[in-house]
Order: structure tokens, then C-alpha cells, then sequence
């Protein structure tokens, strides 16, 4: 084990290093006459609550330590995302911090930025075929086993459950170590007999509509008969339980999420939808403010993980994750701070 973690942070230092020396380029002169350095944060969208929530934490973390933030968001778009980074890059920002749509064809971006002396920090979701400079995220591998092993777990005895498979978007890293997690848990239990995917299908964007529409076809094609819906994340979540709402299924099927957005926790109060994977957001951001700025200022960053992006194992920093239920929503995300009480249970 020791060697491993030396051999990760031997990788992190080489990263660093390689972008201190891209450094001496162009723009260094610019960073050195500052007194505060600057973070380009490109993001893929602000559309899901989640999103500025990331940004709002992030960006005042990194102010709170003496940097300023550039913000831009992509909508989604791989095109415009790349035009944001190359915005940032001309106003020789001194670190890159980049939440992809298209983990792949941000490459390009993590390239443009190297060959001007920034280093880059993947924020979130992994940046691919690529030598990305640090990744930040959860062990998403873990997230989709939380959501697999909770409904495993309410697999009766001697019967077995008819589930509905929603992942995430294809272009979205994430969303296939998402289901590799829940791979881990329900290939066994398919095998055996105790579980039946009737139903499964990619959420282009991540799109709750497009979640609702999965759903619709699967009851189209098996009927009422369904006991759960593992959804990614709580965007799909809302999509799939709109459709079983029509369905006059709303609360009778299990139903799993990701993120513990407002109205995600709101629903699991109410019912409607079962569980959801809390990310500690909070955490994530301000600990990714702390990782820019030590790029941005060439500080030296150590790590004890790393993950295997195509091209290179990227040094990664991995938090830990909670699984929510109604059962201990306060001991969670209302002890956190990250929602409220009142926002999330009537008096």
C-alpha cells in the first residue's frame, strides 16, 4: 500500500512539475505582476441547482483565500465549452478548473491550456485522453453501489425485483462508473435469479425528460409491474417519478437518486422517490477552490489516489459519500447545514 501511495504522489509531483516549467511561457510575466491570481472555472452548465450551488461554494472559497474567479458555462454545448476555455486562456487565468459535459472532447481544452503554462484541475466529472494535471471528485464507483445495495437490500424473501435502469449521460465519465458500481451489486442478483431489469436506457444530458420518456416506454412495454427504478441522479429521479405520477404509481415504486437536490429530499420526505446519494458539495467545492489555488500559485499538492483516464493515471483527491433516506435526512443534510429543516418537513 505505502508503495502505491508513493508512486501516486511521485505521479501528482511530476504533473505539478510539468506544469511548473509550462509556466515560464507566455502570461507568466502578467501572474507575477498580480497580487491575487486568477481561476478560470469553465463549467458545463448552470441549468440544475446543483451546479450553482458548486459554483457559488467554489467561488467563495477561492476569493476567501486570495484568488479571483472567472466563471463561464457552456449549456452543454462540447463547441462553446471549448471557446470558454480558450476565452479564459487569453485572459491569462494561472489555473483551469474545468467541470466537462464531454469528458473526451475537453481534452482539446486541457491541451490549449498546457501549451500556455496552466495547469489544469478536472473538476467532478473526468477529463479523458488527456494529461490532466488533478482530478477532484467522489468515488463514483461507490455511489452506484449505494444505489444498487439499497435496493437490494428490499429484495423480499424467496421473490425478486422488476427494475428499471436509468443512467446518465454517455458523453458524462461519471455516469458509466456510476453504473460499473451498480454492475457490482446487481450482476450477481441477476444472475441468481433474484433481479429483472425490464428496462434500460441512456438519459441523454442527464435530462429529467428524457428520464420521464425512458420510464413511459418501459411501462409501454412491461406493464405496471415494476418494482423500482434505479435512477443516477436526482434530475432523472424527478423525471422517472413524474411518469409513474401519470401512472397513478407515484410512491408504490422504489426509487433511487444522486446529489440530495431540494426537491429530491423533498420528494423523499413525501414519499414519491426512496433515497439519494448525498455528496457533501460543500466540501468538494471548497476543497477544489484549495487545489486551484496551490495551482494557480505552484504550490506543491500531495495525494494518496489516482484514476485511470485512458491516457494516464490522473492523481485525484476521492471524498466520501452518504446514502439519504428519510430515515436520516436530519443526521445528514440537515445536520450538514446543506438543507433545512423546514425547507424539508411540514410542522
Amino acid at each position: 500500500m505505502n508503495a502505491r501511495i508513493f508512486l501516486v504522489i511521485l505521479s501528482c509531483a511530476l504533473s505539478i512539475a510539468t506544469g511548473l516549467v509550462l509556466s515560464r511561457g507566455k502570461g507568466t510575466g502578467d501572474a507575477v505582476k498580480r497580487t491575487r491570481p486568477i481561476i478560470g472555472l469553465s463549467m458545463d452548465t448552470l441549468k440544475e441547482e446543483r451546479w450553482i450551488a458548486d459554483r457559488d461554494l467554489f467561488t467563495q472559497q477561492a476569493q476567501a483565500l486570495g484568488a479571483d474567479v472567472l466563471v463561464e458555462s457552456a449549456n452543454s454545448d462540447d463547441t462553446r465549452q471549448l471557446r470558454d476555455v480558450e476565452s479564459l486562456i487569453t485572459r491569462k487565468v494561472d489555473a483551469l478548473v474545468i467541470i466537462p459535459h464531454n469528458g473526451a472532447a475537453m481534452a482539446r481544452a486541457v491541451e490549449m491550456a498546457h501549451a500556455e503554462g496552466i495547469p489544469v484541475l478536472s473538476y467532478d466529472r473526468l477529463i479523458t485522453g488527456t494529461a490532466t494535471d488533478l482530478y477532484i471528485t467522489f468515488d463514483n464507483i461507490k455511489v452506484g453501489e449505494l444505489q444498487a445495495r439499497f435496493l437490494a437490500e428490499k429484495i423480499p424473501a424467496g421473490g425478486k425485483l422488476r427494475l428499471i435502469r436509468i443512467y446518465g449521460a454517455k458523453t458524462d465519465n461519471n455516469a458509466r462508473l456510476f453504473k460499473q458500481g451498480q454492475d457490482n451489486i446487481l450482476q450477481p442478483l441477476i444472475q441468481a435469479g433474484r433481479v429483472e431489469v425490464v428496462h434500460e436506457d441512456w438519459a441523454e444530458d442527464w435530462k429529467p425528460e428524457n428520464a420521464k420518456k425512458i420510464t413511459n416506454a418501459a411501462i409501454t412495454k412491461v406493464g405496471q409491474g415494476i418494482d423500482a427504478i434505479l435512477a443516477s441522479n436526482d434530475g432523472t429521479a424527478g423525471g422517472a417519478i413524474q411518469a409513474l405520477i401519470e401512472e397513478g404509481l407515484a410512491g408504490k415504486v422504489l426509487v433511487t437518486g444522486q446529489d440530495a437536490d431540494l426537491a429530491a429530499c423533498q420528494r423523499i420526505v413525501a414519499g414519491t422517490q426512496t433515497m439519494t446519494v448525498y455528496k457533501p458539495l460543500t466540501h468538494l467545492a471548497r476543497r477544489a477552490a484549495e487545489l486551484a489555488v496551490k495551482l494557480a500559485q505552484r504550490r506543491p499538492i500531495i495525494v494518496r489516489d489516482e484514476t485511470d483516464n485512458g491516457v494516464m493515471p490522473v492523481p485525484s483527491v476521492l471524498l466520501d459519500i452518504v446514502a439519504v433516506t428519510r430515515e436520516n435526512m436530519r443526521e445528514s443534510v440537515v445536520k450538514d447545514g446543506f438543507r433545512k429543516e423546514q425547507d424539508l418537513f411540514s410542522k
